[in-house]
């Protein structure tokens, strides 16, 4: 029997106040320089009718990576399509990091001509870093980054130096678009793995974290100081099966070292304004072989156990935000449905239920930011990769952006199965709510009692099929029209009393 959920409008308590950029993305870096990044799954394996195999290797996941990477040419930021899909998303943050960032050297006035120094694995010119600066104004967004700490700029025992930094933030400065906020670097926990200078240690990394705060906020005071950007390492309850190595805690495998949150912030001098975690539900077909354990099947993707994944990451690191900077933000500066590119379901309606989900969840928790990977980046990108074609999630967040204000209500609803309920204020400044009804069930039909009158925005994948490339709002498709318009978004009246929510459906009512 399906649930039952009785929507409240005059009982609701009001929990906070969240930043209204909440819902922001990523642009990697490797994407601005061009580089190696994930190899796109086929149709076949994308619909769930081809399996992704890996053929096994006894030399290690780096020969595996070979198979599973390309090389990939600089993303057009001027591209029109690009430009207007990412501007109907409204005022957002990009951040432009990754592990790509960390080893990047910014050759801006030419004289390496292509060529990478020693040291280093990877070169940014002005020309593309005006275009990054280019798009974040375009768009009206603001700007992230993390910097150079690699042994192309110093030793293990050499203190970090901000030559290359400052020729980042200067620019940025000088060219009209500063930078708001920065991370000393992307998931140091993993040290090594992460491109820092051999024999890198977390007294280190304290060291130099607080080297890079401490001259950040001598030289662009307004720039917020953002950490740690960990990924996994805390001690966090992943729900399949309670395993230490599930979720994206097992990414850790693949590094020789790893340490937590309190290796890397203990004992620092310069104090976070935001405190910063990486969240993936664990990792994609691509890495499941390496650690099956972390992975999850599309057919537990609907799960309760999958789907709290993301709140179980928040509740962890919320007292941990709450130690190293009491009365702070938190931001999850990568998210998505699994490291390693995404699953082959990323691109698909069936990655919504996990992206709302943790939206409406977050929200309930705490104040922040959570930057999806990637807006136009492999299989979890909003976008898809070069074409920029929207996929499903692109259109579940723009809905979210538009309906979902920022005062966030406790519905006083149990999560579970078939009844995952949020409350917000409405984003059109109306007196009112907006609730969405999450009916993760794919067998059990969701009754719902309205209170009064409503808009309906009801999401399903297109011929009720889950892995559909094609998502539909109230029965249309969601595809763009001639000259890449927005198709319709508007919802449908729908009466006060009991309505029927159909199994594997999201819903938006607003009242």
């Amino acid at each position: 029997m399906g649930e039952f959920v009785k929507l409240d409008l005059d009982g609701l308590k009001a929990l906070r106040e969240i930043n209204p950029m909440m819902m922001s993305y990523n642009v990697e870096f490797a994407e601005v320089t061009g580089g190696t990044f994930w190899k796109a799954y086929t149709p076949e394996q994308v619909a769930g009718t081809e399996e992704f195999y890996v053929e096994p290797t006894t030399e290690g996941i780096a020969a595996m990576y070979k198979d599973l990477m390309q090389i990939y040419a600089p993303i057009d930021l001027y591209n029109e399509k690009l430009r207007s899909l990412a501007k109907e998303l409204g005022p957002v943050w990009v951040r432009v990091s990754g592990t790509w960032a960390t080893k990047t050297y910014y050759d801006f006035d030419g004289k390496m001509n292509g060529q990478v120094p020693e040291g280093y694995l990877n070169v940014l010119t002005k020309e593309q870093w005006i275009g990054v600066l280019d798009f974040v104004k375009e768009i009206g967004a603001k700007l992230i980054v993390s910097v150079a700490n690699c042994p192309g700029l110093h030793t293990a025992e050499e203190p970090w130096n901000p030559s290359e930094a400052e020729k980042l933030f200067s620019l940025s400065k000088e060219y009209g678009v500063p930078i708001d906020a920065a991370e000393f670097a992307n998931e140091p926990n993993m040290m090594e793995e992460t491109g820092f200078p051999k024999g890198y240690t977390p007294a280190h990394y304290r060291r130099d974290q607080d080297l890079f705060f401490k001259w950040l906020r001598e030289n662009y005071p307004e720039c917020l100081c953002v950490g740690p950007s960990t990924t996994g390492g805390d001690n966090i309850k992943f729900g399949k099966g309670d395993s230490e190595d599930a979720g994206v805690g097992g990414i850790e495998q693949l590094a020789a070292e790893t340490c937590n949150c309190s290796d890397l912030l203990d004992g620092t001098t310069e104090p976070l304004d935001v405190f910063s975690y990486h969240y993936y539900n664990g990792v994609s077909e691509r890495l499941a072989s390496v650690m099956p354990n972390a992975h999850w099947s599309a057919e537990e993707a609907n799960s309760e156990a999958y789907l709290e994944t993301a709140l179980n990451f928040a509740h962890t690191y919320v007292p941990l935000r709450d130690k190293y900077v009491p009365g702070g933000e938190m931001w999850v500066t990568e998210s998505g449905d699994a490291g390693g590119g995404g699953d082959t379901w990323a691109s698909t309606y069936l990655d919504v239920f996990r992206t709302l989900n943790e939206l409406g969840g977050f929200a309930t928790v705490t104040n922040g930011v959570i930057f999806h990977n990637t807006l136009a980046s492999s299989d979890y990108g909003f976008l898809a990769r070069e074409v920029f074609d929207p996929r499903p999630n692109y259109f579940a967040v723009l809905l979210w952006n538009r309906l979902m204000g920022t005062t966030v209500f406790d519905t006083k609803e149990e999560i579970r199965e078939g009844a995952h309920v949020f409350a917000h204020s409405r984003k059109d400044g109306k007196d009112g709510v907006v609730y969405l009804v999450i009916n993760n069930s794919f067998t059990e039909t969701t009754t719902v009692e309205l209170p009064k009158d409503a808009v309906r925005y009801t999401l399903a994948g297109e011929n009720g099929n889950m892995r559909a490339t094609v998502m539909t709002l109230n029965g249309r498709p969601l595809v763009l029209g001639e000259g890449n318009a927005l198709p319709s978004l508007e919802g449908a009246e729908q009466a006060a009393g009991e309505v029927e929510l159909a199994p594997g459906t999201c819903t938006f009512f607003v009242m």
